[in-house]
């Protein structure tokens, strides 16, 4: 919709003053206005005259507003956000003034933005971060799940009544259960919290360690990131390919730099046992059954273990 200034523009001498003087009679009659003069009964035709274009946008936008179409079609000047009037005393004479305030659409998006920057992920899907949650859903989608399910949201609501505490979870289950989408709920709700997360999809992530050994401070980087983050997930634990130094010098000084300090969780489709025997290979020493448990004593003793059952959703989806 056109500005005031736009409609006046084309006009001089009388047939300014004469268009000028139909909008703002046209304005007095809006149910708008006359539910701004209730409002501000100290608000007077002369002052309003002198503001007419701040009153033309407050009832364009509030129009606009009325009709939303939507935050990405929003037709206001200032997209997502809509002409506020309010009176205040300058220099001793009272002045009508105009701030822009954000819509409720807009508030909506600010706060999800915010929650998006608390959120890391490295190599996982984003739609598992992206699509909406709903608990019901989740809770109602395989009622084989729903134990796993309600340990998980109890954890949630733990963290969110008492704070963090050094204590993770490990979900594990068969192929397809959801235990990403579980884990990324949990990171989203802890988020929302206030809460930074960190999610990495175990295979990628472990590829891609050997071309950061080229790169010692994008190394260090991810690797502080990892350690400091309020919670840390590692996604589909035991999918890896495991070398020594990744072992023993990556994932190893994470999990010692976070154990007793910030929690730590993982999803696999191993349980501790087969966990150890995975962890105690790798393709360069073979087994090593004494680094294997090294690393099991800084998982096993700060998570409790949340069993996953439930039907594969993506043969299913399929």
């Amino acid at each position: 919709m056109e500005s005031l200034g736009q409609v006046l523009k084309q006009m001089k001498g009388p047939s300014f003053m004469k268009r000028s003087q139909a909008i703002f009679d046209e304005l007095l009659s809006d149910p708008i206005v006359k539910e701004l003069r209730e409002e501000h009964p100290e608000l007077d035709e002369a002052k309003l005259r002198t503001n007419l274009p701040r009153l033309y946008q407050y009832v364009n936008d509030r129009r606009n507003c009325g009709n939303c179409p939507g935050l990405e079609k929003c037709p206001n000047d200032f997209q997502g956000h809509y002409s506020k009037l309010e009176t205040a005393a300058l220099n001793g004479q009272l002045e009508l003034v105009e701030r822009k305030a954000p819509c409720s659409l807009q508030i909506a998006k600010q706060n999800e933005d915010q929650i998006r920057k608390r959120i890391r992920s490295f190599y996982v899907d984003e739609r598992a971060l992206q699509e909406g949650y709903n608990e019901v859903e989740i809770m109602g989608k395989d009622r084989h799940r729903a134990p796993a399910v309600n340990q998980v949201f109890r954890y949630i609501r733990e963290v969110k009544e008492h704070g963090l505490t050094p204590r993770g979870l490990y979900l594990f289950g068969s192929f397809g259960t959801g235990k990403t989408f579980l884990m990324s709920y949990m990171l989203h709700e802890l988020a929302i919290a206030g809460y930074t997360g960190v999610i990495v999809y175990m295979p990628e992530f472990m590829e891609d360690l050997k071309s950061m050994i080229q790169d010692n401070q994008k190394l260090k980087d991810t690797v502080e990131v990892m350690k400091n983050c309020d919670l840390l997930i590692f996604d589909d634990l035991g999918a890896e390919n495991l070398s020594p130094w990744v072992r023993d010098h990556v994932l190893g000084a994470i999990l010692n730099f976070r154990m007793n300090r910030k929690p730590t969780f993982y999803t696999s489709n191993y349980d501790f046992g087969g966990l150890e025997k995975h962890l105690s290979f790798t393709s360069k020493d073979g087994e090593e059954m004494h680094k294997g448990q090294r690393l099991m004593d800084r998982i096993s003793p700060f998570v409790d273990v949340v069993h996953l059952h439930g039907e594969n959703q993506r043969r299913s989806q399929a």
